[in-house]
């Protein structure tokens, strides 16, 4: 209260009492008191004073028995506190075991704390890999028939983790009214579990506005959710209009762009994944989506032979693009081309995918024994053992595997090497 409205305050007092006292003065009347055959009598203000006298008496009483009720709950709840504090303490620790008793002992003295740390004990049991008592303490935090929507959040976290994710949504679609910023996190990873991307993308909205997710976290979500939502479209219509429908820095991203030109390969769209693949390079490059470009069939568009080549001039040294123009140059049958191509591959660290698909090409030209080598190397490659050299590959022929020519930019200034 500020100064000027108990100045306020005490003139107001000090008016009613000029009143009372004027009103008084001039008659301050009679009190008649009989008890028990004896009478009692006094004017007004000594009636009140003995009143007010006799209510401050028996407070002053009552105050006085109750104190050592009042000081053993306040012992009470000083002990309980310092359990709540040891437990979340212990439960950070990884003390699952002495985290669940402290917490759950701190539950039963503090009423007021009793729903956070019923639910910080469950979460220790859960750690503590104690299902059955967890769901006992979130049955504790339960008041009545309604259950709170921090229980059912925690239910469905647990039911997430046990990879029960329909019976998840059913503990989220149990809270009603307006979903809890974490919730939408959990909702949205159910919906990710059972195939409903889709669904779930329509909660990014919401994820944003309530900041429940750190940017980095909510822009891998949006990534994952996108490239998850591709995969599940059923038909092409489907998947071009989420396509359409996904931000421009999307569509750039190797995941999203990996996860349409696949489902559009699936769904006969061979040109469209191959165009968007494409696009995605001349953007910015991607080992990831340079070996998928030579994965994709040939579409009515004809050989990619010639695209891949031009990207060699400015990525020499890919992996990626030199076991894809190996794999284009099998499919025309040009044989010399391809085994130059796969050989820089594996010199330039392809690895597994560079020793089969050279296995491939052997076995198309009917050289059963060099095939079966190849394909030896790419399990020992994927084992992260030594390769075999192949027969008929001198000291030169690997020198100019190992070669790479310079790289210059559009400027036609050497670029240096990468650290």
């Amino acid at each position: 209260m500020s100064v000027f409205r108990q100045l306020l305050l005490w003139l107001a007092l000090a008016v009613l009492g000029a009143l009372a006292w004027q009103l008084l003065a001039a008659d301050p009347g009679q009190v008649f008191v009989r008890f028990h055959g004896v009478d009692y009598s006094t004017n007004v203000p000594i009636a009140v004073g003995l009143l007010l006298l006799a209510m401050a008496a028996v407070w002053l009483l009552a105050h006085l028995l109750l104190m050592p009720f009042r000081a053993w709950r306040r012992l009470r709840d000083r002990r309980a506190r310092t359990q709540l504090a040891d437990g979340l303490l212990a439960l950070h620790e990884g003390r699952w075991e002495r985290a669940a008793r402290l917490l759950e002992r701190g539950a039963e003295a503090a009423r007021t704390l009793r729903l956070p740390a019923l639910l910080a004990a469950a979460q220790a049991r859960d750690a503590h890999g104690e299902p059955a008592e967890s769901e006992r303490l979130l049955q504790a935090a339960t008041t009545g028939d309604a259950v709170p929507p921090v229980v059912a959040l925690a239910r469905a976290e647990r039911l997430l983790r046990q990879g029960r994710a329909d019976d998840a949504l059913a503990q989220l679609d149990a809270i009603a009214g307006t979903l809890p910023p974490r919730a939408l996190v959990v909702r949205c990873e159910a919906l990710l579990a059972v195939g409903r991307a889709a669904e779930a993308w329509g909660l990014l909205g919401a994820l944003r506005r309530t900041r429940a997710l750190a940017p980095d976290a909510l822009a891998a979500l949006e990534l994952r959710l996108a490239a998850a939502a591709l995969r599940e479209a059923d038909d092409a219509r489907v998947l071009a209009d989420r396509w359409d429908g996904l931000p421009p820095s999307l569509r750039q991203t190797p995941d999203a762009v990996a996860a349409y030109a696949q489902r559009a390969v699936a769904l006969g769209l061979e040109d469209a994944a191959a165009e968007a693949v494409e696009q995605a390079l001349c953007s910015d490059w991607s080992e990831t989506l340079a070996l998928l470009y030579g994965q994709i069939p040939r579409g009515r568009e004809g050989s990619r032979l010639t695209r891949a080549e031009a990207w060699l001039r400015t990525h020499p040294a890919s992996p990626g693009l030199l076991v894809t123009l190996g794999r284009l140059c099998r499919e025309e049958s040009l044989w010399g081309k391809a085994e130059d191509y796969l050989h820089r591959a594996i010199a330039q660290g392809a690895g597994a995918e560079g020793w089969e698909e050279l296995g491939h090409c052997f076995a198309a030209q009917g050289d059963e024994q060099r095939a079966r080598l190849c394909y030896a190397n790419a399990l020992r490659a994927g084992r992260a053992e030594t390769a075999v050299e192949l027969p008929g590959r001198g000291l030169r022929e690997r020198i100019q595997d190992l070669a790479v020519p310079e790289e210059r930019d559009e400027h036609g200034l050497p670029r240096l090497p990468l650290p």
